[in-house]
């Protein structure tokens, strides 16, 4: 069996921008307290256009580089011991299988409930399997437009839209994924248009993910964006049979990070 790799100097600066104490806000676990890890680098360069561009662009678009070590996080889980739940996200935390894996041990040892939220880019086994794979795929109102601009200024070109469409929708690696892994939900962003719907209802379909693991989430990256999308996602919900899901570490904080 090969051997997974792990994290050996807890003392080592890790690709991680952000550890903080939260509420879950988004999906299946939503209220419950949690640890958010932050990975910086992405696979993506999402721009949902009136939506906003994602809003963890330093993560993606424009990288950050990590100041967090693997001993941080134990040490915040030592002054919240009341807190059972981590959270992975990015960025794309697929991206750093090392670090995966070392939170795998660790949360198993504490008996802690461990969430990765990935867009799918790459499948990532690990020696403990992860209890929730939080799936959020992008679709094609996720591709940046031509001579756009970043949240720092620069021009969007050819080359990164094709850094975006590379793995944008790695459909074997997101089969693995849901397969290898405990369990799952699926997260997609909606924009309110018909035709994203569409994409939404095909890809559901065509990886056998039922309704009730479904959970629509409004295009949005600052509050007034969500609540003006938050009336058209209850409709749509409701007509369709999926799950809601709001975003309310942005409708309480709005763009503030680390919170």
């Amino acid at each position: 069996m090969k051997q997974l790799k792990r994290i050996t100097d807890y003392n080592k600066t890790l690709p991680v921008l952000e550890v903080y104490r939260c509420v879950q806000s988004e999906g299946s676990r939503f209220g419950r307290p949690t640890i958010a890890i932050r990975t910086t680098g992405c696979t993506h360069r999402c721009y949902f256009g009136e939506g906003g561009w994602c809003d963890s662009w330093y993560t993606s678009i424009h990288p950050e580089k990590g100041t967090f070590c693997f001993q941080d996080i134990i040490d915040i889980y030592d002054k919240n011991p009341q807190v059972k739940e981590m959270m992975l996200t990015g960025g794309s935390p697929t991206m750093h299988p090392a670090l995966v894996n070392e939170l795998t041990h660790f949360a198993n040892e504490r008996g802690i409930y461990i969430t990765i939220e990935t867009e799918g880019s790459h499948f990532l086994s690990t020696d403990y399997p992860i209890d929730l794979i939080s799936l959020s795929p992008k679709f094609n109102n996720s591709i940046p437009i031509l001579g756009a601009k970043t949240p720092a200024g620069q021009v969007v070109d050819e080359k990164m839209i094709k850094t975006h469409n590379r793995l944008r929708l790695n459909h074997e690696a997101i089969k693995q994924t849901l397969e290898y892994h405990v369990d799952y939900h699926y997260k997609p962003v909606w924009d309110g248009s018909v035709k994203n719907l569409k994409e939404i209802e095909d890809f559901r379909i065509l990886h056998n993910i039922p309704k009730e693991k479904t959970f629509i989430m409004p295009a949005g990256d600052t509050r007034p964006e969500l609540i003006k999308m938050y009336p058209k996602v209850f409709e749509m919900v409701a007509e369709h049979g999926y799950n809601m899901t709001g975003r309310d570490h942005i409708i309480a904080y709005d763009i503030e990070r680390g919170v």
